[in-house]
């Protein structure tokens, strides 16, 4: 029995043993639906204090419940390690290592290639690999395929190669790992057929395509898109705030329209492990065909400048209230990058805190979920706790993060200006309520100076 039907049984039989390399947002759920799976699952992390709280049965992931970890360890089917040596027992490995920007905003595929070199030192022939990790069109081939075949190696024979891109949404209740539609590509027809015969068992969809550079292009298409949807919306919401022009009504009123419109919401800046990052991705590689970008690079732009933008409307009705922005006490409301999660990636609200620091002004946060962060000084900065008599206190508030948690009817009662990013506030009356996109009201101007 040659390599290919050797793993294609041990796929079909479960008797197949697994490793996922990387174990945060998306290793260490899809360890779960593996071992779930009826796989025996090694998740490797060089992190050990992670290893050591997944082996005591703790979770460190919010959508990964530490019940469902203990149970899995209990099952002896998930086995948390930090040895690399445990690759050379694995039919099947996974990589999901963070693929981060440099800071000249070029791909950082260092996690990769350190894996890559740990892989070729220990693989077991006729092994499947699988890169999941979001990355620009090629990396499978460049990075994997050809340093293996490098040793002598052939792909199809000796290993099989597969794309397989996360598709994570941290914190969706609807959407998780195993109903998430998955897609595949692999560099020989085995290599995809294998690949779906194992995913097959731990996802509910699989969404097989000829290559792996579709594979990783159908990833940045996916982001990309939005990247430059919400940078739309977030220049038509200035350019409202400047009409005086109620844009969160504007775009309820297009949605009425049943076909040919789509909704995107404007916001703070972009945020979370994806949408910042991935275009910038495909923008690099692109250039490398001598093709420039314009849409991705305008996008980019205009998303990294609204953490600005809020600074400069938080100054302006400031100054509405005889305050300058220098010495005012500002209090950011939520600093996760998307709702009721800890995720703090990329979040334009540390950017917010940057800002308005640099300007002068006193900031505190108010988070339930991210606790802490540290700042541009590597400095660890608190959440203050939740208290109206302190919260009066401040000058100015900015609702970054619309947890479901905050009590936004009780917070506007303090008659604190608050600069609403996420139209959190829209049911609520209040002269103080100053919303992203709708402008400031001659109302509020007349009652802010008295008149």
């Amino acid at each position: 029995m040659n390599a290919y039907n050797q793993l294609k049984y041990k796929f079909q039989t479960k008797t197949a043993e697994i490793g996922v390399i990387g174990l945060g947002y998306v290793g260490l759920p899809l360890c779960m639906e593996m071992a779930k799976g009826g796989f025996t699952v090694y998740g490797i992390d060089l992190d050990f204090r992670k290893v050591e709280s997944l082996q005591s049965g703790q979770s460190y992931i919010q959508d990964v419940p530490s019940e469902e970890v203990a149970k899995a360890i209990e099952s002896g089917r998930f086995i948390p390690t930090d040895d690399y040596h445990t690759v050379q027992r694995l039919d099947a490995i996974s990589i999901c290592v963070p693929t981060p920007l440099s800071e000249n905003q070029d791909p950082d595929t260092s996690y990769i290639q350190s894996v890559v070199r740990e892989i070729k030192k220990n693989l077991k022939r006729g092994a499947l690999i699988i890169l999941e990790s979001t990355t620009y069109p090629g990396t499978t081939e460049e990075l994997i395929q050809f340093e293996l075949e490098a040793q002598g190696l052939k792909v199809g024979k000796d290993f099989f190669l597969c794309f397989s891109p996360e598709r994570v949404d941290p914190g969706n209740p609807k959407f998780n790992t195993f109903n998430t539609p998955k897609v595949i590509g692999g560099t020989t027809e085995s290599c995809i057929d294998l690949g779906v015969t194992l995913y097959s068992h731990v996802v509910k969809d699989v969404v097989p395509v000829s290559s792996p550079k579709v594979a990783e292009m159908s990833k940045l298409l996916e982001n990309t898109f939005r990247s430059i949807n919400i940078a739309f919306i977030n220049e038509m919401a200035m350019m409202c705030d400047k009409m005086d022009i109620d844009v969160w009504e504007v775009i309820k009123a297009a949605s009425t329209k049943p076909f040919g419109f789509m909704p995107f919401h404007p916001g703070p800046g972009i945020g979370g492990h994806c949408i910042p990052l991935d275009p910038m991705y495909l923008s690099w590689k692109a250039k490398e065909f001598r093709f420039y970008s314009k849409f991705i690079e305008l996008a980019q732009s205009i998303n990294d400048n609204m953490p600005e933008y809020v600074r400069y409307k938080a100054s302006q009705i400031l100054n509405m209230y005889a305050k300058s922005i220098r010495n005012s006490k500002i209090l950011i409301l939520g600093m996760a990058y998307k709702p009721d999660v800890d995720d703090l990636r990329e979040s334009p609200g540390l950017e917010l805190y940057e800002l308005l620091r640099e300007s002068g002004a006193k900031v505190d946060y108010y988070d339930p979920h991210a606790v802490s962060f540290l700042d541009k000084d590597g400095e660890t900065v608190q959440s203050v706790n939740y208290d109206l008599s302190a919260f009066a206190e401040y000058d100015g508030m900015v609702l970054i993060t619309n947890h479901r948690c905050f009590n936004n009817r009780e917070l506007a009662e303090l008659g604190v200006p608050i600069i609403d990013t996420r139209n959190a506030f829209v049911d609520i009356q209040g002269d103080n309520i100053y919303r992203l996109g709708t402008g400031i009201r001659k109302r509020e101007v007349k009652i802010a100076v008295g008149v």
